[in-house]
């Protein structure tokens, strides 16, 4: 084997090794993994929070075991391969060995291992912009029709598993245009690519329409709730502070782009880099939806460095600029990771404000990092459903929630393989109405949990408050679970009006 191939694989191990010794045996799964899961259970060419790649990939991950190690393995596996994809666009532009090491170290200490922690599709579409990008370079460097070919299978896929990667395409398509890359437009392979493109993202197109474009209430649900508490001015500072320990290889990027001379054919990714990051500003996007852009550029960056390099005291320069992404990633290693107790970031509350990281979608600070306060509470609270189901001993029972990381952590965590829906997210379309239900199970949050007994028992023979999660660093902390047993009247109605009318 290759001394290279040897280091290649080395940095792929330490991937996976790190993404494992990232998250602390305090936590469990975070709430939109829960959703993701069960995607995985009802196949299909779209769904309302994602497109179909995810349900496909949940699937394999359900046939292996669906344990958390497999839950965890595909967004290191993505992590790995973005990895290598920048390994293989430094030896597309004549790279060196240091050069792939660079760009290695420079993913690897990076954002990419917090974004790699959980199973969303992010870690893929970070994955598939860089391949789309990887593609494009190689159609550069010969202009062979097949790498067109390859950028709109891989568009194509990274458009079924997350629509984010249509940014791409719009940062992309103007900065074909005001370079001299504008002859690409008359080529016949183009619109060819274009129609294999379509050809495979067709069967969601048909879902979106016959579903009524769900994608597009989704998008108008996020602005109103999520993208309206967030700010341009921290977008942009969060993009400097996603790689900032080797931000300095993405200023040697656009240098490079901008006048190294054997770049100027690949002028079109500054242009593209400067396109794509004003629509997401525009948009006041969430930070992290750019960070796809972001990988490719230190494969330019770590060539320029290592040709500009060469005289003698480089060598210096050079053992430097890989020892810098470690030790500057340091800080953000302290932070940034849930490896550490909810007590102890608590005792350091005032290191994890400064850095923004206790700043929630809703505008304000909070106890714990968002992320991690949605890994707690889903075993107590799937304790506490199978303990009052447990105690009906007659009927037909719907256990019933709030929100799709109630019921995702229970159908995932019972012990008694039990299976909970919500008229939030897709589960509004996992109802079971065919037999009569008799009993519910209520998970309720928020304040309305206090006026759930008054309103509901009357309904029912039997009432009682069965359990509570109470661990109090939990986002849930405080949700209840309701049991009412011997209904008066017809539940099963109830929900198809109930349901009727969300989907309004």
């Amino acid at each position: 084997m290759k001394k290279e191939h040897i280091i290649l694989v080395f940095f792929i191990l330490a991937k996976f090794l790190l993404q494992y010794r990232l998250i602390s045996p305090a936590y469990e799964l975070h709430r939109d993994e829960f959703l993701h899961l069960d995607l995985g259970k009802h196949p299909d060419w779209g769904y309302l929070s994602v497109p179909p790649v995810t349900g496909l990939i949940s699937r394999v991950i359900y046939l292996l075991g669906n344990s958390e190690f497999w839950v965890k393995f595909f967004p290191a596996l993505s992590g790995a391969l973005t990895i290598w994809v920048v390994w293989k666009a430094i030896d597309a532009l004549k790279g060196d060995l240091y050069a792939k090491v660079l760009g290695a170290t420079c993913l690897l200490f990076s954002v990419l291992l917090r974004l790699n922690t959980l199973y969303q599709p992010n870690s893929i579409d970070v994955l598939c912009w860089t391949t789309v990008y990887y593609c494009i370079i190689r159609y550069i460097n010969g202009e062979n029709g097949k790498w067109l070919m390859a950028t709109a299978v891989v568009f194509a896929l990274g458009f079924l598993n997350k629509y984010n990667i249509i940014f791409l395409l719009i940062g992309m398509l103007p900065a074909l245009l005001v370079t001299d890359r504008r002859k690409i437009f008359g080529q016949p392979v183009l619109y060819i690519a274009a129609l294999i493109a379509l050809a495979i993202v067709m069967p969601n197109l048909i879902w979106q329409y016959r579903n009524g474009f769900p994608v597009v209430t989704h998008m108008k649900a996020l602005s109103d709730l999520q993208l309206v508490n967030v700010s341009r001015s921290g977008f942009l500072f969060n993009q400097v502070l996603f790689f900032y320990s080797s931000f300095f290889v993405l200023i040697a990027s656009l240098i490079a782009l901008i006048g190294h001379k054997p770049f100027g054919r690949y002028r079109v990714f500054l242009w593209s880099l400067l396109f794509t990051l004003l629509v997401f500003i525009y948009l006041k996007a969430k930070d992290y939806y750019a960070i796809g852009i972001y990988p490719i550029y230190f494969a330019f960056g770590s060539v320029y460095l290592s040709r500009i390099l060469k005289f003698k005291r480089g060598v210096y320069l050079k053992g430097l600029s890989l020892v810098l992404p470690v030790v500057l990633f340091i800080p953000m290693y302290r932070y940034a990771f849930p490896d550490r107790s909810p007590e102890y970031i608590i005792r350091h509350k005032e290191a994890y404000s400064k850095l923004g990281l206790l700043r929630w979608e809703d505008g304000r600070d909070h106890e714990l990092p968002q992320d991690f306060a949605d890994m707690l509470g889903w075993k107590e609270l799937a304790a506490e459903v199978d303990k009052a189901y447990a105690a009906i001993t007659d009927g037909h029972t719907l256990i019933l929630c709030d929100n799709y990381g109630q019921a995702g952590a229970i159908n995932y965590y019972s012990k008694l393989g039990l299976r909970a829906v919500s008229f939030n997210g897709d589960y509004i379309n996992w109802f079971e109405l065919e037999e009569p239900y008799t009993n519910l199970i209520r998970v309720k949050e928020g304040k309305e949990r206090e006026d759930e007994m008054e309103k509901t028992r009357p309904y029912f023979e039997r009432a009682t408050e069965s359990g509570r999660i109470t661990n109090p660093y939990a986002r849930e902390s405080g949700a209840t679970v309701f049991s009412f047993v011997g209904a008066k009247t017809d539940i099963n109605e109830r929900i198809r009006s109930e349901i009727a009318e969300k989907k309004k």
